[in-house]
């Protein structure tokens, strides 16, 4: 984890800034500078920011303090993020950060579909942070920011399960996603027209077994991007950064919310599928004698937000296919400028 100090100015820098710009698109930063300085890439940060800061807008404007009686009304709803986001800076002011994550992640994993996903990701950027280092205020403020984010971007998914074999390895069980018949318009509404999704690992209970399995999801989803990535470059980074950004969480949750933990990353990651899968897979190109520092150096030199993110998630198994995938999301995506 970075040391230097760079993380904390750079988040910082960015907690005057909403997390949205354009009312839908998500401020990717948080979670890019997070990859970055996790992955020996701090001397990069802020000139990464730098070039990004244009996408940026001001914190949103604030309607009024979120409170017990009001808070149900106000879960959902995209003009309350300000308000969110100032109820999670006093939680994790007044009680232990893990207490808060552990009360609130259980209200808000069934909404984790909202902001395509974005919230969740942001969330485990910042336990993965705070998991590995010190728990400074920046670091304290990222983590209410993103769960703000969430709160505010909540929305269900209801769909109806297709049975699967029990011990039906990941890799099948995301070639046995129904894309959805249309596929115009943006992920809200391709959402909609998920209907139906097949029931994966629903049996797993044992806290180490849902582990393993969450892992195994990540992994398949991450080597899939290498071959299934062109259906959407951008988009299908989030059926592996999804349900990582999970995995990632479980170690600061109790042992009883990990089942229910894998259920909600495995229908993000098969959602995803569903709405962007490509009609055909194809071949992807090894990534010969490069190194993970050498894929890295080159997303960041790349620069696109979902690049570095995926690469960074790659990097959790740095196995061929994986360094493959991070390769293929630079040769796909446009650079940052």
């Amino acid at each position: 984890m970075d040391t230097t100090g760079t993380l904390d100015e750079a988040l910082q820098r960015l907690h005057s800034s909403g997390p949205e710009r354009l009312g839908r698109l998500t401020n990717h930063a948080p979670m890019a500078v997070e990859a970055l300085a996790a992955r020996g890439q701090a001397r990069g940060v802020h000139r990464w920011l730098d070039v990004y800061a244009s996408k940026l807008e001001e914190f949103p404007s604030r309607v009024e303090p979120i409170t017990t009686a009001g808070r149900r009304h106000a879960l959902g709803d995209p003009r309350r993020a300000a308000d969110w986001i100032d109820h999670f800076v006093r939680e994790v002011a007044e009680r232990p950060w893990r207490d808060v994550l552990a009360l609130w992640w259980p209200r808000l994993l069934p909404g984790m579909y909202g902001g395509s996903t974005h919230p969740v990701i942001r969330v485990g950027h910042a336990v993965r942070t705070l998991l590995n280092g010190e728990p400074t205020e920046p670091r304290l403020t990222e983590l209410a920011h993103g769960l703000g984010y969430w709160a505010a971007r909540h929305r269900p998914v209801v769909v109806r399960r297709s049975p699967l074999p029990q011990d039906a390895a990941p890799a099948a069980a995301l070639d046995a996603v129904t894309p959805i018949a249309e596929r115009d318009g943006g992920f809200p509404a391709r959402l909609e027209r998920v209907t139906e999704l097949p029931l994966w690992a629903d049996a797993v209970t044992d806290p180490e077994d849902v582990r393993q399995r969450l892992t195994e999801l990540v992994r398949a989803a991450t080597h899939r991007y290498a071959t299934h990535g062109h259906g959407d470059e951008t988009m299908l980074v989030h059926a592996a950064t999804a349900p990582n950004a999970v995995l990632r969480a479980l170690p600061a949750l109790p042992h009883d919310l990990w089942a229910p933990s894998l259920q909600a990353a495995w229908t993000a990651s098969a959602a995803v599928t569903a709405m962007y899968a490509p009609d055909a897979p194809v071949a992807y190109t090894p990534p010969g004698s490069l190194t993970p520092e050498d894929v890295i150096e080159q997303a960041l030199a790349h620069g696109d937000e979902h690049v570095v993110k995926l690469t960074d998630t790659a990097l959790d198994f740095a196995d061929e296919p994986a360094l493959a995938a991070a390769l293929r999301a630079i040769e796909l995506s446009a650079p940052l400028r």
